[in-house]
């Protein structure tokens, strides 16, 4: 059985992981140090990630997983075919993250500024919000939360945020919004992260479950994910909850947590991150080693890293979701890149 254990980073130029670990395990170097930071026109604060490598995905057998996640069903460990096969990446150039997911308040100056009208407003269909009154049970599509609906958007997601939350309801095609303006005006070039980018500065030297380690309590002390607080809202799924209270029912203002060796916060939880990559089941199996950028074409775009209302086990650094690129939802928000000159 492949063993995982939580790695510490270090500044520049050295392994990541003892000369002394399995076949299995990876090699995973830094070649700049993820110290110097920048912060952009929208108050936007963005760390250096260091080139370097590491081993993408999980090969995790299913007896490993039911271990620590006895509640779930077994057919849930043989549905991450498109985690494997684990594969060497190398990202060769250091790139800029934002420190932190992208805020209301930032959003709402993006669009004031640039005149730009997100798809939720602009499609006149809205987005998705949470209504304690609304009954899954009831609606065609059965999803948690009810929409789409006008009156729902990145002002309201059915629940209180102010300027200091992540943004929601926000596409694909948003996203990509924002960072055009932001290339535009600035004269950088803003992007979304790729696929193997985010995940790179998610594990920030780690090749456990969690950049926290492998136990899903180790997220209490650094994601806002499904948890007690969650609960009490969505009660039938209290044997997936995180034991424990992380204080926030809904989204938590970005940075309320600890942050990963890279100096990211909220990689796991909070919200769920678009990245640039489509999906691809089986992509994975002929990446490129040197910095992937997905399929060529696909009809659904990935999105990382868990959410408030997401399941410990599907907040794991490999695990891989996607949405069309229209979709916007109550659980998504946006984290950006600008590329280091």
């Amino acid at each position: 059985m492949w063993l995982r254990a939580t790695i510490p980073l270090l500044a520049i130029s050295v392994a990541l992981l003892s000369t002394a670990a399995s076949a299995a395990q990876p090699s995973v170097t830094a070649t700049t140090p993820a110290t110097a930071t920048t912060t952009n026109s929208l108050d936007m604060e963005f760390v250096l990630v260091p080139a370097g490598e590491f081993l993408m995905g999980s090969d995790e057998l299913p007896e490993a997983l039911a271990k620590d996640f006895p509640q779930y069903e077994v057919k849930r460990f043989l549905e991450l075919t498109d985690e494997r096969p684990v594969h060497k990446v190398r990202i060769t150039r250091p790139f800029f993250m934002g420190r932190h997911e992208v805020t209301v308040g930032q959003f709402r100056r993006f669009l004031k500024a640039s005149g730009y009208r997100p798809k939720s407003e602009a499609d006149g269909t809205g987005g998705y919000g949470y209504n304690p009154s609304y009954d899954p049970a009831k609606s065609v599509r059965g999803d948690a939360f009810e929409g789409r609906d006008q009156k729902y958007s990145w002002q309201n997601p059915g629940f209180p945020q102010d300027d200091s939350h992540p943004v929601v309801n926000v596409t694909w095609n948003d996203a990509v919004a924002i960072a055009k303006w932001l290339s535009e005006t600035e004269g950088k070039k803003y992007r979304l992260p790729t696929e193997a980018e985010w995940e790179y500065a998610a594990r920030a030297g780690t090749r456990s479950r969690y950049h926290s380690g492998d136990k899903p309590q180790s997220l209490l002390a650094v994601a806002n994910v499904f948890d007690a607080d969650a609960m009490k809202n969505w009660p039938k799924w209290k044997a997936f909850a995180l034991a424990g209270s992380d204080g926030y029912a809904f989204t938590s203002p970005v940075g309320s947590f600890a942050p990963n060796a890279f100096g990211l916060f909220d990689m796991h939880g909070n919200v769920w991150e678009w990245t640039a990559d489509w999906h691809d089941d089986h992509y994975y199996a002929n990446s490129p080693v040197d910095d992937p950028q997905g399929p060529a074409s696909g009809s659904v775009r990935v999105r990382r890293g868990g959410s408030w209302h997401t399941w410990p086990f599907y907040a794991r650094s490999s695990y891989r979701n996607w949405n069309a690129p229209q979709t916007r939802y109550t659980l998504v928000g946006i984290r950006l890149v600008r590329e280091a000159d």
